[in-house]
C-alpha cells in the first residue's frame, strides 16, 4: 500500500499532554499535520502545542477536554472538523492506572479508570464515526497495551479496561468492514518509559516502575505514524510484548498466578512510598513530558530480575502443556 500523505492531515490526539501522545504529536508535526490536541491539562497542551508549529506542524490547537465527557468530546469533534475542514485521523490515547490490591483499592479509582481507559474512549469512537462515514475515510486508533491480552494483578481495573477496549475496537472493526476507507486500528505496547507510572494511582504505599525492557515512547510514535500512513488492523510494539501475548496464550493461569507472586514479592521489598489518587481525578500538576525516567540502569535493576522469571514462568507453563501426554489430565 502505497504511504499516505500526512502534510496538512488534521489529526486529533486525545491524551496529548505527555508519554506517548506528547511523542505521537510531535511525530506528527514532523510531517506537516494540523493538530488538535487533547487531554484535562490545558497548561501543558499549550505548551506542546506552540513546540509542534516549530517542530513543522502546519497548525495545532490545544483543546482542554475530560473524554469521560461525552458532551466535551462531541465538542472536541466538531472543533476538528471546523479547524481541518473533517478529520482525517483520531489517535485515542487517554489512559491512566491505579495499583493496589483490588479490595484494598477505592471503589471510585476502579471506577475512575473504566471511565477514563474504555469508557473515553468509546466516547472518542461515537465522536469521530459520524464523520468518518461523512466523509467516507478516516482512521481510528486505540492505544490499548499488553494489558489487553496478558492480565495484571493489581491492576484489576486497568486489566479490565483493556480487555474491555481491545473487545471494542474488534467488534468496531467488523462493523465497519464494508467501509474500505475506513479504517479502525489498534496498537499494543510493551512496557513504555512515560510518565504514567510516576502520575498514576498509588493504593499499596511502595514505589512503582516497569520491568524491562522498557522502551521509548517515541518508537510507539513511529508505530502510530505508520498506522496512519498505512492502516492495518493491529500492532504489537516490542519483543516483551510479543513473548508475554504467547506465554499468556497458552497458559494464562500459570502465567498470571506466576506474576502475582512475584508483584508480591517485589511490594515486600520495594521503598516504601505516599499513597496517592495520582492523577485520576485531576491532571498532575507538572505534565512530565515524554520520559518517566524508567531506563534509569538504578530502576531497571530493581524488578529486572522478577520479569525474567515471569517469562521463564510462563515458558515452563507452555513446554508442560505442550509436552502432556493426550488424554491425561494433571491435577492442581
Amino acid at each position: 500500500m502505497r504511504a499516505r500523505d500526512l502534510s496538512q492531515a488534521t489529526v486529533v490526539i486525545t491524551g496529548a499532554s505527555s508519554g506517548i501522545g506528547q511523542a505521537t504529536a510531535e511525530a506528527f508535526a514532523r510531517r506537516g499535520a494540523r493538530l488538535v490536541l487533547a487531554a484535562r491539562g490545558a497548561a501543558a497542551l499549550e505548551e506542546i502545542a506552540d513546540h509542534c508549529r516549530l517542530l513543522g506542524a502546519a497548525d495545532a490547537v490545544a483543546v482542554p477536554v475530560d473524554v469521560t465527557n461525552a458532551a466535551a468530546v462531541e465538542r472536541l469533534a466538531a472543533r476538528g472538523r471546523a479547524f481541518g475542514g473533517g478529520i482525517d485521523v483520531w489517535v485515542s490515547n487517554a489512559g491512566v492506572g491505579a495499583v493496589g490490591r483490588f479490595e484494598e483499592t477505592p471503589i471510585a479509582a476502579h471506577e475512575q479508570v473504566i471511565r477514563i481507559n474504555l469508557i473515553g474512549h468509546m466516547n472518542d469512537a461515537h465522536a469521530a464515526l459520524p464523520i468518518f462515514l461523512e466523509q467516507g475515510r478516516g482512521v481510528f486508533i486505540n492505544m490499548i497495551s499488553l494489558g489487553g491480552f496478558a492480565a495484571t494483578p493489581f491492576a484489576a481495573a486497568y486489566s479490565a479496561s483493556k480487555y474491555g477496549l481491545r473487545g471494542f475496537t474488534e467488534a468496531l472493526r467488523a462493523e465497519l468492514a464494508g467501509h474500505k476507507d475506513i479504517h479502525i486500528c489498534d496498537v499494543y505496547p510493551a512496557f513504555i518509559d512515560t510518565p504514567g507510572i510516576g502520575h498514576g494511582a498509588n493504593y499499596v504505599g511502595r514505589a512503582l516502575s516497569a520491568p524491562p525492557p522498557v522502551y521509548d515512547a517515541r518508537r510507539i510514535a513511529r508505530a502510530i505514524l505508520g498506522l496512519a500512513e498505512r492502516p492495518r488492523p493491529s500492532v504489537t510494539v516490542g519483543s516483551a510484548a510479543h513473548l508475554l501475548r504467547f506465554a499468556h496464550a497458552v497458559a494464562p493461569e500459570l502465567l498470571t498466578r506466576a506474576v502475582a507472586r512475584l508483584m508480591r514479592a517485589y511490594f515486600r521489598r520495594a521503598p516504601a512510598a505516599p499513597v496517592t489518587d495520582g492523577n485520576l481525578f485531576a491532571p498532575p500538576q507538572q505534565a512530565g513530558g515524554i520520559d518517566g525516567g524508567l531506563r534509569a540502569p538504578q530502576q531497571r535493576l530493581a524488578i529486572g530480575a522478577l520479569a525474567a522469571v515471569g517469562l521463564i514462568a510462563g515458558f515452563l507453563a507452555a513446554e508442560l502443556l505442550l509436552d502432556k501426554p493426550p488424554g491425561r489430565i494433571r491435577r492442581a
